[in-house]
């Protein structure tokens, strides 16, 4: 057994905090999963079981309904999902909790966070960043979507797709063209009230898309037709703010998608060398075999770099030090060297490792996407060229 690296970030707390999450989650999540596997969505009452455990928006000061922890507190409870396979309500919390609520914390009213802030963290309300379209996906300077200033409203038009969170949410950050003159400087950041009657009208949720893996983790196409939204919903209060905002959270996003790689890894060296150690072959286990060790060997060493570089880009992070560049590198590098892990793993599997009962062939699926979301594997290396 390799020795377990030493984390500088973690103290006693949010040891406690880990052994807690982890078997709250083991006793009212993880027996829900495969429901919500076949249903496509993570129901509501699950939503707000994590809100009453204080699982959700831990980050976020009391005085807004949160824990009045920091990102550490947010890691701690990505890492238990990811490591109990609830990947897709990770991917979902990581948006409503890790993402929507810092926007919020970040950019809105004193008033709209007293308001807002509370619900998310109690789970009575889910959050969704409308981001991506079919035209623009990792080029937000080429979004359509347009929010038309009307006295006190904004008028918004278009069409968002593969959003997380689509079919649940209630708050929804939609980045929007309030000036397509300026390009990236006429973006701003509106939120939308799903749940309000007059905000609803002309908003409609299109189709909960059907996707290779993550089958919980609701992510659907999202229509605004005449949208009218209050001009106090603009966040920051200032239009064309939109894409500095986005790109000031994108580096902790991006390392989020570093950490659940980084969860994926561990788990996929762990199953199956568990796997090996039990399934015969010509006399023996399939580990007794030096090819299978080698393979192992090399898996569990990047599994372990892994752990080492993302846990330092952790402690960056929390001192406020994380910069775009190192957070680029961190998802680039950690997601492919995760896609790396799981198939070799899966291959050591056989012909097992393409059974879904199977945990390492959930995670070959679900992985994949973790080279796309938050920007793929391209874009960030043009971020890191840039810093050459």
């Amino acid at each position: 057994m390799a020795k377990e690296i030493v984390r500088r970030w973690m103290n006693e707390e949010l040891s406690m905090m880990r052994d807690a999450t982890a078997r709250f989650l083991a006793k009212e999540m993880t027996p829900q999963r495969e429901r919500w596997d076949r249903e496509g969505i993570v129901d509501r009452a699950s939503w707000r079981k994590m809100g009453e455990a204080g699982l959700l928006c831990p980050s976020m000061p009391e005085a807004y309904g949160g824990a009045g922890g920091t990102l550490a507190h947010e890691i701690v409870v990505l890492e238990e999902l990811t490591r109990q396979g609830l990947d897709s309500f990770a991917g979902d919390f990581a948006i409503h909790s890790g993402i929507v609520s810092h926007y919020l914390l970040a950019y809105a009213t004193e008033e709209q966070k007293r308001t807002w802030l509370p619900k998310l963290a109690a789970g009575e309300k889910v959050g969704a960043l409308a981001m991506t379209e079919p035209g623009a996906g990792s080029d937000v300077q080429g979004i359509k979507t347009y929010a038309k200033r009307d006295g006190d409203h904004y008028v918004i038009n278009g069409s968002k797709i593969f959003i997380s969170n689509g079919q649940n949410a209630n708050y929804l950050v939609v980045a929007c063209k309030t000036d397509p003159r300026q390009g990236a400087k006429g973006i701003s950041l509106i939120v939308l009230e799903a749940d309000d009657p007059m905000q609803a009208e002309g908003f409609r949720r299109g189709r909960k898309l059907h996707k290779l893996g993550l089958p919980a983790q609701d992510t659907s196409e999202l229509f605004f037709d005449g949208v009218r939204v209050p001009a106090e919903n603009l966040l920051g209060q200032v239009e064309g703010r939109g894409f500095t905002q986005l790109m000031v959270q994108l580096a902790w996003e991006r390392l989020q998608a570093a950490i659940i790689g980084a969860v994926h890894m561990e788990l996929a060296v762990q199953f199956t060398t568990e796997y090996t150690k039990q399934r015969p072959a010509f006399g023996k286990t399939i580990f007794d075999f030096q090819n299978t060790q080698f393979k192992l060997a090399e898996c569990a060493t990047i599994a372990n770099v892994a752990r080492a570089f993302i846990d330092d880009c952790i402690v960056q992070l929390l001192d406020g030090k994380l910069d775009s560049t190192t957070g680029a590198m961190a998802k680039l590098w950690t997601t492919e060297q995760e896609a790396r892990v799981i198939d070799e793993c899966l291959q050591l599997h056989g012909g097992y490792g393409y059974m879904m009962e199977y945990p390492i062939a959930r995670l070959y699926a679900d992985v994949r996407l973790n080279r796309i979301a938050g920007g793929t594997s391209e874009i960030m290396k043009a971020i890191i060229a840039k810093s050459l």
